[in-house]
Protein backbone atom coordinates (compact mmCIF):
# COMPACT_ATOMS: atom_id res chain seq x y z
CA UNK A 1 0.00 0.00 0.00
CA UNK A 2 1.08 3.73 -0.70
CA UNK A 3 2.31 5.38 2.08
CA UNK A 4 2.17 8.66 0.11
CA UNK A 5 0.07 11.19 2.14
CA UNK A 6 -2.11 12.49 -0.35
CA UNK A 7 -4.29 10.48 -2.59
CA UNK A 8 -6.34 12.26 -5.60
CA UNK A 9 -9.41 11.19 -7.75
CA UNK A 10 -8.63 12.56 -11.20
CA UNK A 11 -9.75 12.57 -14.71
CA UNK A 12 -8.05 14.60 -17.33
CA UNK A 13 -10.29 17.73 -17.62
CA UNK A 14 -9.19 21.48 -16.62
CA UNK A 15 -10.56 20.91 -12.80
CA UNK A 16 -8.85 17.72 -12.42
CA UNK A 17 -5.75 19.40 -13.40
CA UNK A 18 -5.89 22.29 -11.36
CA UNK A 19 -4.68 20.13 -8.09
CA UNK A 20 -2.08 18.24 -10.02
CA UNK A 21 -0.13 21.85 -10.82
CA UNK A 22 -0.21 22.88 -7.62
CA UNK A 23 0.94 19.52 -5.79
CA UNK A 24 3.50 19.16 -8.28
CA UNK A 25 4.44 23.61 -7.09
CA UNK A 26 4.84 21.87 -3.77
CA UNK A 27 6.53 19.36 -4.44
CA UNK A 28 9.14 21.46 -5.81
CA UNK A 29 9.11 23.80 -3.47
CA UNK A 30 9.07 21.71 -0.13
CA UNK A 31 10.37 18.39 -1.75
CA UNK A 32 8.51 15.87 1.51
CA UNK A 33 4.92 15.89 -0.13
CA UNK A 34 3.62 13.73 -2.44
CA UNK A 35 0.65 11.94 -3.99
CA UNK A 36 -1.12 9.54 -5.43
CA UNK A 37 -3.00 9.57 -8.89
CA UNK A 38 -6.64 7.22 -8.51
CA UNK A 39 -7.78 7.93 -12.65
CA UNK A 40 -11.75 8.33 -13.04
CA UNK A 41 -12.74 7.31 -15.97
CA UNK A 42 -15.69 10.04 -16.72
CA UNK A 43 -16.53 8.53 -20.19
CA UNK A 44 -17.95 5.00 -18.33
CA UNK A 45 -19.45 7.60 -15.35
CA UNK A 46 -17.36 6.14 -12.68
CA UNK A 47 -17.78 8.96 -10.85
CA UNK A 48 -20.89 8.22 -10.36
CA UNK A 49 -20.82 4.93 -9.05
CA UNK A 50 -21.88 4.62 -5.12
CA UNK A 51 -18.25 3.99 -4.05
CA UNK A 52 -17.70 7.54 -5.29
CA UNK A 53 -20.55 9.08 -4.19
CA UNK A 54 -19.57 8.19 -0.68
CA UNK A 55 -16.30 10.18 -1.58
CA UNK A 56 -17.88 13.04 -3.71
CA UNK A 57 -21.58 13.74 -3.40
CA UNK A 58 -21.38 15.57 -6.13
CA UNK A 59 -20.56 12.90 -8.58
CA UNK A 60 -17.78 14.84 -10.09
CA UNK A 61 -13.95 14.88 -9.86
CA UNK A 62 -11.28 16.18 -8.69
CA UNK A 63 -11.61 14.80 -4.94
CA UNK A 64 -8.77 14.56 -2.65
CA UNK A 65 -8.06 12.19 0.68
CA UNK A 66 -5.89 13.47 2.73
CA UNK A 67 -4.32 9.87 4.22
CA UNK A 68 -2.48 12.47 6.74
CA UNK A 69 -4.77 13.76 8.25
CA UNK A 70 -7.34 11.01 9.53
CA UNK A 71 -8.17 10.58 5.17
CA UNK A 72 -10.21 14.09 5.82
CA UNK A 73 -11.74 14.51 2.08
CA UNK A 74 -11.97 17.56 -0.01
CA UNK A 75 -14.20 17.87 -3.11
CA UNK A 76 -14.67 20.80 -5.50
CA UNK A 77 -11.48 22.16 -7.35
CA UNK A 78 -10.92 25.63 -5.55
CA UNK A 79 -11.43 23.83 -2.24
CA UNK A 80 -8.79 21.69 -2.59
CA UNK A 81 -6.54 24.56 -3.76
CA UNK A 82 -7.03 26.73 -1.01
CA UNK A 83 -7.02 23.30 1.12
CA UNK A 84 -3.32 22.36 -0.02
CA UNK A 85 -2.44 25.79 0.22
CA UNK A 86 -3.73 25.50 4.04
CA UNK A 87 -1.64 22.71 4.97
CA UNK A 88 1.06 22.05 2.40
CA UNK A 89 2.37 25.67 1.42
CA UNK A 90 3.04 26.97 4.87
CA UNK A 91 5.19 29.48 3.26
CA UNK A 92 3.01 31.46 1.12
CA UNK A 93 5.16 30.64 -1.80
CA UNK A 94 1.44 30.22 -3.99
CA UNK A 95 -1.01 32.04 -2.22
CA UNK A 96 -1.06 35.17 0.11
CA UNK A 97 -1.35 35.18 3.90
CA UNK A 98 -5.11 35.86 5.38
CA UNK A 99 -3.97 38.17 7.94
CA UNK A 100 -0.97 39.99 7.12
CA UNK A 101 -1.65 40.11 3.09
CA UNK A 102 -5.27 40.22 3.36
CA UNK A 103 -5.57 42.28 0.35
CA UNK A 104 -3.69 40.54 -1.79
CA UNK A 105 -5.49 37.47 -0.18
CA UNK A 106 -8.64 38.71 -1.41
CA UNK A 107 -7.45 39.42 -4.69
CA UNK A 108 -6.51 36.05 -5.10
CA UNK A 109 -9.61 34.74 -4.03
CA UNK A 110 -11.90 36.87 -6.16
CA UNK A 111 -10.12 35.88 -9.44
CA UNK A 112 -10.85 31.68 -7.93
CA UNK A 113 -14.24 32.58 -7.76
CA UNK A 114 -14.47 34.49 -11.09
CA UNK A 115 -13.07 31.20 -13.09
CA UNK A 116 -15.33 28.84 -10.93
CA UNK A 117 -18.36 31.01 -11.66
CA UNK A 118 -17.74 32.38 -14.87
CA UNK A 119 -14.60 31.14 -17.70
CA UNK A 120 -14.94 27.71 -16.19
CA UNK A 121 -18.41 26.64 -16.88
CA UNK A 122 -19.14 28.87 -19.97
CA UNK A 123 -16.03 27.43 -21.66
CA UNK A 124 -17.59 23.39 -20.53
CA UNK A 125 -20.79 24.51 -22.33
CA UNK A 126 -19.18 25.81 -25.43
CA UNK A 127 -16.83 22.44 -25.28
CA UNK A 128 -19.92 20.27 -24.80
CA UNK A 129 -22.03 21.88 -27.87
CA UNK A 130 -19.13 21.78 -30.01
CA UNK A 131 -18.42 18.38 -29.17
CA UNK A 132 -20.58 16.16 -27.17
CA UNK A 133 -23.98 17.26 -27.57
CA UNK A 134 -26.22 14.86 -29.57
CA UNK A 135 -27.32 17.59 -31.93
CA UNK A 136 -26.08 20.58 -33.62
CA UNK A 137 -27.77 23.48 -31.61
CA UNK A 138 -26.29 26.34 -33.13
CA UNK A 139 -27.42 29.13 -31.16
CA UNK A 140 -25.83 27.23 -28.57
CA UNK A 141 -22.79 27.12 -29.69
CA UNK A 142 -22.55 30.73 -30.32
CA UNK A 143 -24.27 31.50 -26.92
CA UNK A 144 -21.43 29.73 -25.38
CA UNK A 145 -18.36 30.51 -27.71
CA UNK A 146 -19.33 34.55 -27.57
CA UNK A 147 -19.56 34.27 -23.69
CA UNK A 148 -16.30 32.66 -23.30
CA UNK A 149 -14.54 35.05 -25.55
CA UNK A 150 -15.38 37.90 -23.71
CA UNK A 151 -14.72 36.47 -20.27
CA UNK A 152 -11.13 36.18 -21.74
CA UNK A 153 -11.62 39.56 -22.17
CA UNK A 154 -11.82 40.58 -18.71
CA UNK A 155 -8.79 38.31 -18.28
CA UNK A 156 -7.25 40.42 -21.10
CA UNK A 157 -8.03 43.70 -19.20
CA UNK A 158 -6.73 42.73 -15.40
CA UNK A 159 -3.09 41.06 -17.73
CA UNK A 160 -3.00 44.81 -19.35
CA UNK A 161 0.07 45.99 -17.24
CA UNK A 162 0.65 42.79 -14.86
CA UNK A 163 2.02 39.45 -15.18
CA UNK A 164 -0.40 37.44 -12.87
CA UNK A 165 -3.62 38.16 -11.98
CA UNK A 166 -3.26 38.75 -8.14
CA UNK A 167 -1.16 40.38 -5.70
CA UNK A 168 0.96 43.46 -5.29
CA UNK A 169 2.85 45.03 -8.36
CA UNK A 170 2.83 43.20 -11.53
CA UNK A 171 1.10 40.34 -9.75
CA UNK A 172 2.26 37.20 -8.08
CA UNK A 173 1.66 33.44 -9.33
CA UNK A 174 -0.42 31.67 -7.39
CA UNK A 175 -3.17 29.88 -7.01
CA UNK A 176 -5.39 32.34 -9.08
CA UNK A 177 -3.46 31.67 -11.58
CA UNK A 178 -3.43 27.77 -10.90
CA UNK A 179 -7.09 28.00 -11.23
CA UNK A 180 -7.38 29.27 -14.43
CA UNK A 181 -4.62 27.96 -16.75
CA UNK A 182 -5.82 24.62 -17.33
CA UNK A 183 -9.17 25.85 -18.69
CA UNK A 184 -7.73 28.96 -21.31
CA UNK A 185 -4.75 26.15 -22.25
CA UNK A 186 -7.68 23.70 -23.76
CA UNK A 187 -8.92 26.95 -25.64
CA UNK A 188 -8.86 25.21 -29.37
CA UNK A 189 -10.79 22.48 -27.57
CA UNK A 190 -13.75 25.02 -27.27
CA UNK A 191 -13.99 26.72 -30.44
CA UNK A 192 -10.92 29.47 -29.83
CA UNK A 193 -8.22 28.85 -32.23
CA UNK A 194 -5.95 31.35 -31.65
CA UNK A 195 -5.06 33.78 -28.69
CA UNK A 196 -4.50 36.73 -30.55
CA UNK A 197 -6.77 38.55 -29.89
CA UNK A 198 -5.93 38.56 -26.03
CA UNK A 199 -2.03 39.47 -25.97
CA UNK A 200 -1.75 40.04 -22.61
CA UNK A 201 -3.78 36.50 -22.06
CA UNK A 202 -1.35 34.61 -24.86
CA UNK A 203 1.77 36.08 -22.97
CA UNK A 204 0.59 35.05 -19.27
CA UNK A 205 -0.12 31.65 -21.02
CA UNK A 206 3.13 31.44 -22.46
CA UNK A 207 5.09 32.54 -18.94
CA UNK A 208 3.25 30.16 -16.84
CA UNK A 209 3.78 27.20 -18.86
CA UNK A 210 6.96 27.71 -19.00
CA UNK A 211 6.91 26.61 -15.20
CA UNK A 212 8.27 22.69 -14.71
CA UNK A 213 5.71 22.40 -12.33
CA UNK A 214 2.97 23.85 -14.46
CA UNK A 215 4.29 21.31 -17.44
CA UNK A 216 4.23 18.08 -14.95
CA UNK A 217 0.74 19.18 -13.49
CA UNK A 218 -0.66 19.49 -16.71
CA UNK A 219 0.18 16.17 -18.06
CA UNK A 220 0.72 14.26 -14.71
CA UNK A 221 1.83 10.31 -14.78
CA UNK A 222 -1.13 8.21 -13.87
CA UNK A 223 -0.09 5.27 -13.97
Amino acid sequence: MSTKPLLLYYAGTPNGKQPTVLLEEIKAAYGNVDYDIHKIDISKNTQKEPWYIKINPNGRIPALVDRSRNNFVVFESAAILLYLAHYYDRDHKFWFDPVNSADDYSEMLQWIFFVHGGPAPMQGQSTHFHHAAPEDIPYAKKRYLDETKRLYGVYEIRLQDREYLAGPGKGVYSLADIKAIPWINIHKYAGIESLDEWPHVKAWVERVKERPAVKAGLDPKTE
